[in-house]
């Protein structure tokens, strides 16, 4: 019976995380970032031969429009991949990339694939929540809160808050020293290892011409973190999903545009 081998991390790279709709990727396309972080991961292992690579498995969470179809095959194919590469999408929404990483190390300890890919990518610039055209079926509204079919994440908070007892401003709290400490990070530049720097294309019309003024820049850093949150100033805020709740947008998550790739490999192959 053959022993079951481990799975390595050899390349790892994401790009900046961008704020969807205002931030600095809401025009660039979802497979326009997977590409990056594909070669980004690939350069980081010349002696790698690309035709080693059994898949590519890249989660995404709403895959439809910009990054519908098959959008791991088609990142594969964009990157220069071989075509021996294929590549496959999975989707557990918020935790579709963390599934494609075990999906792949998995292939590799039952002795699979020796060299695998595992990526996640996401406009929620260009695709919202929930899709383009949803259409739920009824059936899901007939169980009492349908957990696990169309529970959100911002109700998913709220019970969690009530259950365990976090207050508001505990949670405030934890908000304003997560961006005070993320700024702190960036500006010791300690996300610099792990990211890609993207360069953005911004276009606007020349009214004077009738031409079209293009301007690229360099994207290196997250951009969600901010600088003037404040416990005043999150206090202020209405709560979202729950009129009598505890959960804002000054306390969530951020909704973003980004990808991710990691490079896995067996023991033999490393």
């Amino acid at each position: 019976m053959k022993q079951i081998q481990e799975a390595y991390i050899v390349a790892a790279t994401r790009t900046p995380i961008g704020r969807s709709h205002r931030g600095y990727f809401r025009n660039t396309r979802p497979d326009a970032l997977l590409v990056n972080v594909l070669q980004a991961a690939l350069a980081q292992v010349p002696t790698l031969d690309p035709k080693a690579i059994e898949d590519l498995i890249c989660g995404c969470a709403i895959p439809e429009g910009q990054q519908g179809l098959n959008i791991a095959r088609i990142g594969a194919v964009l990157a220069g991949l071989p075509t021996s590469v294929g590549g496959i999408t999975v989707n557990r929404f918020c935790a579709s990339g963390l599934s494609a990483v075990q999906m792949a190390a998995d292939r590799i300890r039952v002795g699979e694939a020796d060299v695998m890919m595992a990526a996640g990518v996401e406009s929620m610039s260009m695709v919202p929540m929930m899709g383009n055209a949803p259409s739920l079926s009824p059936a899901m509204f007939n169980n009492d809160e349908n957990i696990g079919i169309a529970y959100g994440m911002g109700l998913t908070a709220e019970k969690v808050a009530s259950q365990w007892k976090v207050s508001r401003p505990a949670q405030d709290e934890f908000a304003v020293v997560s961006h005070q400490r993320a700024l702190a990070a960036m500006a010791a530049g300690l996300f610099r290892d792990e990211i890609t720097p993207i360069e953005v294309v911004d276009r606007a019309p020349d009214l004077q011409s009738g031409g079209v003024i293009e301007t690229r820049r360099t994207v290196d850093l997250d951009e969600g973190a901010r600088a003037d949150t404040t416990m005043e100033g999150l206090a202020k805020l209405r709560t979202v999903f729950s009129a009598r709740g505890s959960v804002t947008a000054g306390n969530s998550s951020q909704t973003s545009d980004g990808a991710g790739a990691l490079i896995l490999a067996s023991e033999a192959a490393v």
